[in-house]
């Protein structure tokens, strides 16, 4: 992207700081400029109506798995996946200027943030743990009240926009704590000036039903065995108004352009009553 191209606006959930809002800078760069949202299909319904120019949302996590809300939206919302990033998720115990360690007694967060953080919280049971909406937002709202005797876990770049000190870096139980972010646009939309890759750093994402029959799913991913396509992901959800029949989401390393995924799609397509193609991008 050149400097005199206009960089996109962004919608998220969460507040300033959020890992969302990370993942954003990590896609387009610290100055794109960011829509936050308090919920997920704010989000998506900013990009549907044309309040922002791309949406960036998590769709799974290394140690709790899928966003399964947001499988569900990439269904009901006609975008489509333009690139993905991979953000380390780090907490750290932050306060307001001034207060020191020994004076903490509350600390907020959102409660997967504080069950990720539970052997620190352990080695400290003076201070309650409290739930929260948001993981910037508890730093955003101590804050904001002055509160003296109470900390947040977020990120450090939360603790830069809101001015307040962290006291301990990197709590978190796990260090290998990732969260895959994707860049959604509407299907309209030219696509965003990222740099181009190899066909072998490409991703392909897709959605598709198959019939309620014996062997239906086996025969489907035949379709990419056959054909020596590795699979990065597979996920089923249930498909509403039709009772135990399920959607599956599938990730595939390849790109579209290329003839064996192209075959490959074909084949599926001869065996599934749905399929959609939700983005091709690189990895």
């Amino acid at each position: 992207m050149t400097s005199s191209t206009k960089l996109p606006r962004l919608s998220f959930q969460g507040e300033l700081g959020a890992f969302s809002h990370e993942a954003c800078m990590r896609l387009l760069g610290p100055r794109v400029p960011v829509h936050p949202c308090q919920r997920f299909e704010e989000a998506f319904s900013a990009l549907r109506d044309g309040t922002v120019d791309a949406a960036v949302i998590p769709i799974e996590n290394t140690l709790h798995g899928s966003v399964h809300e947001n499988y569900d939206h990439l269904l009901h919302f006609d975008f489509r996946i333009v690139a993905e990033t991979n953000v380390r998720i780090v907490h750290n115990l932050i306060a307001a200027p001034g207060v020191p360690f020994k004076h903490i007694r509350r600390v907020f967060s959102h409660p997967v943030a504080l069950n990720q953080c539970l052997h620190f919280l352990a080695a400290n049971p003076q201070m309650e743990r409290t739930p929260f909406y948001d993981t910037a937002g508890s730093v955003k709202m101590v804050i904001a009240e002055g509160l003296r005797d109470a900390a947040a876990i977020a990120s450090a770049v939360s603790a830069d926009i809101y001015g307040a000190r962290i006291l301990r870096r990197s709590i978190e139980d796990d260090r290998q704590n990732f969260t895959r972010f994707v860049l959604l646009r509407r299907m309209d939309q030219p696509a965003l000036p990222l740099k181009e890759a190899a066909k072998k750093n490409w991703k392909t994402s897709l959605v598709f039903t198959t019939r309620n029959q014996p062997g239906s799913l086996f025969k489907a991913l035949s379709a990419f065995a056959l054909r020596d396509i590795s699979l990065a992901k597979i996920e089923s959800r249930p498909l509403r108004g039709r009772p135990w029949e399920y959607l599956f989401y599938l990730d595939l390393l390849g790109s579209v352009e290329e003839e064996r995924v192209q075959r490959a799609l074909g084949h599926l397509d001869e065996l599934a009553d749905m399929l959609r193609v939700l983005g091709c991008y690189r990895v």
